[in-house]
């Protein structure tokens, strides 16, 4: 498997990764919306926030989002957050998802971030417990207010 950061051609892949979680699913639009193509290329612009693609045997297998802020806290540090973390259902239990977040892990530390925090919905136990055995803990309580 490679990490790579996600270009054009794969965005049909991420869309079916992303819109198969029915856990966030919400009320998003068809997958070929340009709204998406144009948020992937501000994102893999910005030089502050990245989606990645995890890639087997040529195919896109997983995705997550790698965002990099600066704070005054931690001493001016940067903060890692990974987001949008999914790896294909017939790939799951293989060891993909672990590998994609020790990769993020270690982009993060490269980049000289002080933390790695993330957020994951509240019904997704089982990645609750994906996320407490790389040593991820629940110290935050993590809200939303919808802008829309």
């Amino acid at each position: 498997m490679i990490i790579r950061p996600a270009v054009e051609s794969d965005l049909p892949a991420l869309m079916r990764l992303l819109l198969a979680d029915r856990a966030t699913l919400s009320d998003e639009l068809p997958p070929d919306s340009d709204c998406y193509l144009h948020a992937l290329r501000e994102m893999q612009d910005s030089g502050v926030s990245c989606t990645y693609v995890a890639v087997a045997d040529e195919a896109v297998v997983g995705t997550f989002m790698l965002t990099f802020l600066r704070h005054l806290m931690r001493r001016g540090s940067r903060v890692a957050i990974v987001e949008a973390v999914r790896v294909d259902s017939a790939h799951r239990g293989r060891g993909l998802g672990t590998e994609m977040m020790r990769w993020a892990i270690g982009e993060s530390r490269r980049r000289g971030c002080s933390v790695l925090q993330l957020t994951s919905n509240l019904a997704r136990k089982d990645a609750h417990r994906f996320y407490q055995r790389l040593g991820f803990r629940g110290t935050h309580l993590g809200m939303k207010l919808s802008l829309s």
